[in-house]
């Protein structure tokens, strides 16, 4: 029996809605069976079929993306912008509206105002495109009005493997390439295998950075090992230099530059607006997908404590608690593999005002994780049909999503803008 989803260890809970159950459209149609009167060729029966399948699913895409819904307060509209992206991650908005884009096999693009991508932006760092490695996150200097430093997060090809490495460059006046690229951050150590890269990258008010990095899934252990990065939240300066005031700076057979440990994977962070805090949304294996609010110093439980099984079904560590490690503030059983998260801050859509989104990957939805006063109270979902890998916040007061399956860039509005 899967365990309910809801804040860590709460007097009751209910039944999740297992969104990663519900076939996408193509697989419901591939179910169909009709009796001709005359029996077909079996290639020319299966080839109807494959076409009825991708008809009804281009239906379904087009009326999740016109049909009015309603979402978290608010009558809203999924609209399509861009498309004809390969993989792509993730995205940033340059100040004239346009957008940065990664594509995970190592190309970085400009996103017109029309929503055309251009041509790959030069300079780039070699990549491991391999698994679920690649070209991952991009963010802006808080100050690139004046400097134009942009940095990236990457799988960073090595003797020893890969790992998750950050660079800072400088986006040439043309948009057309990088100058002055340099490793700003380099995981430690390097591991082989493509899994559990992490790679967000978020901006603090005080202008640090800091940067979400996976255990690599075959060293979980090392979520727990204070002496390497792997399973840790990092916070360093724009230079690479470590902050004076982190809580291991100082302590022997520690890294400076870890902020908080024991995580799994984290690929959704963001700020929340009013309070400067970090908010990140990782990854579980078979359940246990978490948010949580890393606070300096701390143990966030991953491999020792959990919510979820293990793929093979066993255990996690001892169970859900131990002395000395947080509780998440929410979490999903089943999974919805989250990736990609943002806090609404805008006046476009009032209800959604101070609440988290986070894309779903095996869900295929956008979420919305309901906050009151620092606590979370529930979640709603928006299904959508699409692997929703990252969710911005637009300059225009829309929710700004890509669909990684799809290769497109969709924008939540009113029901009734166009």
């Amino acid at each position: 029996m899967p365990r309910a989803r809801g804040p860590a260890e709460p007097a009751g809970r209910l039944r999740p809605t297992p969104l990663n159950s519900i076939l996408p459209p193509a697989q419901l149609a591939a179910g169909i069976r009709e009796t001709p009167r005359r029996r077909a060729p079996r290639g020319a029966f299966l080839g109807a079929l494959l076409l009825l399948a991708l008809l009804l699913a281009a239906a379904a895409g087009f009326a999740a993306e016109t049909a009015l819904q309603r979402f978290g307060g608010e009558n809203v509209r999924v609209e399509p912008f861009a498309s004809g992206l390969k993989s792509p991650w993730s995205m940033a908005f340059l100040p004239d509206g346009r957008l940065l884009v990664t594509e995970r096999d190592g190309a970085l693009r400009v996103v017109d105002a029309r929503g055309k991508p251009g041509p790959p932006i030069s300079g780039l760092p070699e990549v491991a495109a391999r698994g679920q490695g690649g070209l991952l996150d991009v963010a802006l200097d808080p100050a690139f009005s004046r400097n134009r430093l942009i940095y990236i997060s990457f799988a960073e090809p090595r003797a020893d493997g890969a790992g998750t490495s950050v660079a800072r460059a400088r986006l040439s006046d043309d948009l057309t390439r990088l100058d002055d690229l340099a490793v700003i951050f380099r995981q430690q150590p390097a591991a082989s295998g493509g899994n559990h890269f992490g790679s967000r990258l978020v901006f603090a008010p005080d202008g640090l950075l800091f940067i979400t990095l996976g255990e690599r899934f075959s060293l979980m252990d090392k979520a727990q090992d204070l002496s390497v990065t792997l399973g840790k939240v990092v916070r360093i300066a724009p230079d690479g230099t470590i902050p004076k005031d982190n809580p291991f700076v100082g302590r022997e057979g520690a890294r400076p530059e870890i902020f908080s440990y024991g995580h799994r994977n984290v690929q959704a962070a963001a700020i929340e607006p009013g309070t400067g805090r970090l908010w990140t949304i990782e990854h579980g294996p078979r359940g246990g997908d978490e948010v949580n609010r890393p606070e300096a110093g701390k143990n966030y439980g991953w491999p020792v404590i959990g919510y979820g099984r293990h793929y093979s079904g066993a255990q996690i560590g001892v169970g859900t608690k131990k002395e000395g490690m947080e509780q998440p503030l929410f979490y999903w059983d089943p999974s919805i593999a989250p990736s990609g998260g943002a806090f609404y801050s805008g006046d476009l859509l009032p209800a959604f005002k101070g609440q988290l989104f986070v894309g779903a990957l095996a869900g295929q939805a956008l979420v919305e994780v309901k906050i009151r006063d620092g606590a979370v109270t529930g979640e709603e979902r928006l299904p959508l049909g699409k692997r929703i890998r990252d969710v911005r916040m637009g300059p225009d007061g829309a929710l700004w999503l890509i669909a990684e399956n799809t290769g497109e860039i969709l924008r939540v509005v009113p029901a009734a803008a166009r």
